[in-house]
């Protein structure tokens, strides 16, 4: 590629980060180092062609595909699969980039193309593979089949205060399925995205589709959590709240706020029991039991 420095090209690049791996011990970080470069080696093996620029980002890897935009699937797709072993999150962005050579002499990359691929990387969860809308728009000119592959999960903002159109690559679909295959019947349901928000007493769970809010409650119940309330439409999303993992059913917080004792709870009934244990110390009930945020609340004055 040494000859191709200088130029610059609209290319797919293909952006990987391994999760928390700044924080692991040097030897976790070679092992999974390790087991990380052998996926994406095994991954490109799938391509009969080599146009392509690999930028070691350290925690992670951008590749750069500079022919066939299906390329940058083919290889996220792969690698998605790998993320149960190595945990990873991964996008695509399709943009300019140059290709430069750096003090090594060795082909290099830079430009908006990788840049925004980084940022449509991060706003992904855990083994989510995501794009951005340009490689959206290109990749389904190849074939409308194509659009069944992705969910539109809409505009996000990155750190920078700049507006991303994102899309999530449907995590029911699998490296070996046929991409120009008829479309599977009901297509949509339970695999729109969703955004899990820890509010400290409580998760909330929001999404674009009831299916997809209740299917992420009954992962979070499989898991230990309880759920706290059914989801319900507020605007053009759907929301659920349900308690951490973990946590048990009736279990309260009460929290010191001056001479107030402020006690939360998944239910009333435990609400209400907390409070009938605190004032007979004393403790006076200040108005009603309410329900805030998807956790009922009660406010005791202890003077």
């Amino acid at each position: 590629m040494a000859d191709e420095a200088g130029r610059t090209l609209v290319c797919s690049v293909l952006f990987l980060d391994l999760i928390g791996y700044s924080k692991r011990a040097v030897a976790e970080q070679h092992e999974t180092k390790s087991r990380f470069n052998s996926a994406l080696t095994e991954a490109l093996s799938l391509l009969k062609r080599r146009d392509r620029v690999i930028v070691d980002t350290g925690d992670g890897a951008a590749v750069v595909f500079l022919g066939d935009p299906e390329d940058a699937m083919i290889v996220g797709l792969a690698m998605r699969e790998s993320s149960g072993s190595v945990a990873m999150r991964l996008g695509i962005n399709l943009g300019p980039v140059r290709l430069v050579s750096d003090l090594n002499d060795q082909t290099n990359v830079i430009g908006d193309g990788i840049n925004v691929a980084q940022r449509v990387m991060s706003f992904a969860e855990p083994g989510q593979l995501l794009v951005s809308h340009s490689y959206f728009e290109v990749v389904t000119r190849v074939s409308e089949h194509y659009k069944r592959l992705f969910v539109r999960v809409g505009m996000l903002q990155d750190k920078h205060v700049r507006d991303h159109d994102i899309y999530l690559v449907d995590d029911d679909i699998r490296l070996n399925e046929d991409p120009l295959a008829p479309p599977r019947p009901d297509p949509a349901a339970a695999r729109s995205p969703v955004k899990i928000a820890d509010t400290g007493t409580a998760l909330m769970i929001s999404g674009s589709s009831r299916a997809g809010v209740e299917a992420a409650v009954r992962d979070l119940v499989a898991k230990g959590a309880t759920a706290l309330t059914a989801a319900s439409q507020v605007g053009a999303k759907w929301y659920a709240s349900c308690s951490h993992p973990g946590t048990k059913q009736f279990e309260c917080r009460v929290e010191h706020v001056g001479l107030k004792r402020v006690i939360t709870g998944p239910t009333r009934e435990a609400v209400a029991d907390k409070v009938a244990d605190l004032t007979s110390f004393g403790a006076k009930l200040v108005g009603e039991i309410e329900e805030v945020d998807g956790r009922w609340t009660a406010v005791c004055d202890t003077r």
